[in-house]
């Protein structure tokens, strides 16, 4: 029989994922977006790509600062209030000219704010709720994220044939400010707010971290694998038009992506609960190299909504492994403090992966040769995860059983 604590915090799980669902959007859909908007100003893809990397570069720099605001403010004072300005900045994309200040102020803006209601926020407001099932609550808030794309690609495409890409980015941003704003401000709270004595003990927790070769390790590892899944989810649905798959069909393999995103982060979140969540993490990641393996020599609809699939399960997975690990490894004060940190890397990540495969693009009129080189750093990422340390009781520690019931 559950609690009325246990209930509460499992309301601030979904209500989280609420959140993700909305923020995450504009991240989902960008593929479906590039080439019409590229082809509307005649941009060539690696400028229209390079925009996702400015939202992707904004948010990892603005995440260590906002992380640490959130360790010592408490998420409710920040998180919805960056909700409605992503949603605001996605809404006046509607308006977008071809001068590309414009189009990279916008995307600066929109990264900005999104970092402040991303799983650095949420993942925080969750683990204060949670102690023995914290694996399967993050899943719960990062299954947002899973659903929106799945949802939100297929959603673009049908409103950009039918009214163009103007009004859908205005559409999708109205969501975000009319769905995920109420939601997110009425239950989105911890558990406790951070007291005085552990604001005193953010910066302590925080060197310790940054000496430790558990954290660099994350922080590597991380960076590698997002450096692949997002290049690829980005230039997505042109690498699968360019091989003859209908521009619908495409949004659909993006769907399949994120539907084995969301399986990922689900199942993930179960098996870190019962099992060494570094040796879970690096399973993922070597599944995830050979399904990238497998999309290189994908030339058909089939073949590549299964290896989107797959991609995604391991891809989904991983994102659920690092800030589990976080908090076992180091505990909660600083805990949006080092995933902000960490949002550092994968920002980066995100940030250059598109950019090398539009210049692999535009260079060679194909992809294939770098998403092989993908796939290898990918497994060599797995091989680095097995040298953290992979028991349950190996990464427990004092700081995380001190904060959550």
């Amino acid at each position: 029989m559950s609690t009325p604590a246990r209930s509460d915090g499992w309301r601030v799980a979904a209500a989280s994922a609420v959140g993700v669902y909305c923020a995450s959007q504009h991240f989902f859909t960008f593929s479906v977006f590039l080439k019409p908007m590229a082809e509307t100003f005649s941009w060539s893809r690696e400028t229209a790509g390079s925009a996702y990397g400015v939202m992707a570069l904004c948010a990892a720099l603005a995440a260590p600062v906002l992380g640490s605001a959130l360790d010592r403010v408490g998420g409710h004072r920040i998180i919805p209030r960056a909700l409605l300005v992503a949603g605001l900045g996605v809404m006046s994309l509607a308006a977008l000219t071809d001068d590309l200040w414009h189009f990279f102020i916008v995307f600066s803006v929109i990264g900005i704010a999104t970092i402040g209601t991303s799983p650095v926020a949420y993942a925080r407001v969750v683990f204060t709720w949670f102690e023995r099932q914290r694996g399967r609550a993050l899943a719960v808030m990062l299954a947002g994220a899973g659903l929106s794309g799945m949802t939100f690609p297929p959603a673009a495409q049908w409103l950009i044939q039918r009214a163009g890409w103007r009004q859908a980015w205005f559409v999708l941003g109205l969501v975000t400010v009319t769905l995920g704003v109420p939601i997110v401000f009425k239950f989105v709270r911890e558990r406790s707010a951070p007291s005085a004595h552990d604001r005193a003990h953010v910066w302590p927790v925080l060197v310790r971290a940054l000496h430790s070769r558990m954290f660099w390790t994350l922080i590597v590892v991380t960076f590698a694998s997002t450096l692949a899944v997002n290049g690829i989810g980005v230039h997505m649905t042109a690498l699968l038009t360019d091989r003859g798959v209908l521009p619908a069909r495409a949004a659909m393999v993006l769907s399949a992506l994120a539907a084995g995103n969301l399986t990922g982060r689900l199942v993930t979140g179960w098996l870190i609960d019962r099992l060494p969540a570094a040796r879970v993490g690096a399973g993922l990641l070597a599944v995830t190299a050979a399904a990238i393996l497998v999309l290189s020599t994908a030339h058909t609809f089939e073949r590549g909504i299964v290896a989107a699939a797959v991609m995604g399960f391991g891809a989904g997975g991983e994102f659920d492994i690092a800030p589990y690990l976080l908090g076992r490894y180091f505990g909660l004060r600083s805990i949006a403090t080092l995933y902000g940190l960490m949002w550092l890397a994968i920002g980066s990540a995100a940030a250059v992966g598109p950019v090398l495969l539009g210049r692999a693009y535009d260079r060679t009129g194909s992809y294939d040769s770098l998403i092989v080189t993908l796939a290898g750093v990918t497994f060599a990422a797995a091989l680095l995860m097995l040298t953290l340390p992979g028991s349950i009781g190996e990464t427990a520690t004092p700081e995380s059983e001190s904060r959550a019931g």
